[in-house]
């Protein structure tokens, strides 16, 4: 008689006791990352290796039977061990604890450490003691001409932020070897990086910039969509192995040479620029994954030092909402996008779902492992925004509209219209100082990074 074949399996059952369908592509794709972050791009391999493990798998069990997510994974380190692939199975196994132990640590959690509540607190105070807690009231602040004094208000509001800060700091100077700004795209890291270390060296600290981006893999590495567009949003965009390699060498003293990245053709340079940190120096880096552990796990924790900075607006639009966070990320990068890397604006609309995807997986879920909570949000920015952005939205929004594909650009491109159109015209670009936040987005920032 012949043996009965198994069914397929059809589902599995994550941690939490949800139940979702088995997807052979999201095992290829775990393990193509964990090649990836240390130095492998080998697709093809991926997708066999995890069909290896999908027949196990069907070995092992049959439909209507459901595996554990954990029981796969296993069979994922097993298969990538079995065949050579080693260091492949050790990336994959240390990525498996961290994400185990952080979804640990949040079930212990009282409160959500994605959302920063203190922050947003005292984020509302400010706004109603200084009456542009809504749209309808930065309204009435642009016509009674009292947008010079709000604008002042905040600058000094951030800089006394940032100030202590630094002060808290470099009371443990002695310990820090590394401090990190990390945030999602378009929040203000590069300014409060650089506004931090001119604070941290008015305290006593010299600082030491290290830029991240030239460790980017060259753009081809980077997965493609239809539309030609490339996810680079991901931490295994950026080669891990030598960055911590790079960290501890110079932790211990020695030079490196850093890699460039030429942004133009999407390709790096290995060995190109010379850096040194000396004993009395720290390093300070801004970069979406800093709170990503294996980012910088070279680097003992408690020679780190972790700030976090986020849009944490507590504006209401005038249907009485609060206004989304990633929305006004999406139009500030819009406008920088455009006029800083010659990208079309529909093009950074139509790129948004891959900067969600990638930072409500690597970087807003670890907010809570941070030492500071920096707040980005500019209470009027509102109309800077709308003069680069507005008049380019029907446009987009009549391409999208009967576009299934286009759907989750559409969507946003129509919310992002209807939010502009709520805000009254205003633009006096005099009144904006030259360090100011504002101007990382609209041009001119006088801020550099040494």
């Amino acid at each position: 008689m012949n043996q009965k074949k198994n069914n397929p399996v059809t589902h599995v059952v994550k941690r939490d006791g949800r139940i979702v369908p088995f997807d052979e592509e999201k095992i290829a794709d775990g393990i193509y990352r964990a090649a990836a972050s240390i130095g492998g791009h080998q697709k093809e391999l991926s997708v066999k290796l995890a069909h290896e493990v999908t027949l196990i798998v069907n070995k092992n069990f049959s439909a209507p039977d459901m595996p554990l997510v954990n029981e796969i994974q296993d069979n994922v380190e097993r298969v990538l061990i079995d065949n050579g692939h080693g260091k492949t199975a050790k990336a994959y196994i240390i990525y498996r604890e961290y994400r185990r132990r952080e979804k640990f640590k949040k079930g212990r959690l009282t409160e959500d450490p994605r959302i920063p509540y203190r922050t947003m607190y005292e984020s509302l105070l400010w706004n109603l003691e200084h009456q542009c807690e809504t749209i309808e009231k930065l309204n009435k602040i642009i016509h009674d001409g009292n947008m010079p004094g709000l604008v002042k208000s905040f600058e000094q509001n951030f800089n006394r932020h940032i100030q202590n800060i630094a002060k808290e700091i470099s009371q443990e100077k002695d310990n820090v070897k590394l401090i990190i700004v990390a945030g999602p795209s378009s929040s203000g890291k590069t300014t409060t990086t650089a506004k931090l270390s001119h604070q941290l060296n008015e305290a006593g600290m010299d600082t030491v910039a290290l830029n991240l981006d030239h460790y980017f893999f060259d753009l081809e590495f980077h997965p493609k969509d239809e539309y030609g567009d490339y996810d680079f949003e991901t931490p295994e965009a950026l080669d891990i192995t030598l960055i911590n390699q790079h960290l501890a060498e110079l932790i211990d003293g020695k030079t490196i040479k850093m890699p460039y990245y030429d942004f133009g053709k999407g390709k790096r340079h290995l060995n190109v620029q010379e850096k040194t940190i000396l004993p009395n120096q720290v390093m300070i880096i801004d970069t979406l994954h800093g709170l990503y552990e294996p980012m910088t796990q070279s680097v003992p924790d408690e020679n780190k030092v972790k700030v976090y900075i986020e849009t944490i607006s507590q504006l209401k639009d005038n249907d009485n909402r609060f206004i989304r966070w990633t929305d006004i990320r999406l139009l500030r990068r819009m406008v920088r996008d455009s006029a800083t890397r010659g990208y079309d604006m529909r093009q950074t609309i139509g790129h948004w779902h891959y900067v969600r995807r990638s930072e409500l997986k690597h970087i807003i879920p670890f907010q809570g492992d941070t030492d500071f909570i920096v707040n980005g949000a500019i209470p009027f920015e509102l109309p800077y925004l709308k003069k680069f952005t507005y008049d380019n939205l029907p446009d987009y929004i009549k391409e999208w509209q009967d576009d299934p594909k286009r759907r989750d650009a559409f969507i946003r491109a129509e919310r992002i219209h209807n939010l502009l159109s709520q805000v009254n015209d205003f633009y006096d670009e005099k009144i904006i100082p030259w360090d100011s936040l504002m101007r990382e987005f609209i041009g001119g920032s006088v801020l550099k990074l040494h």
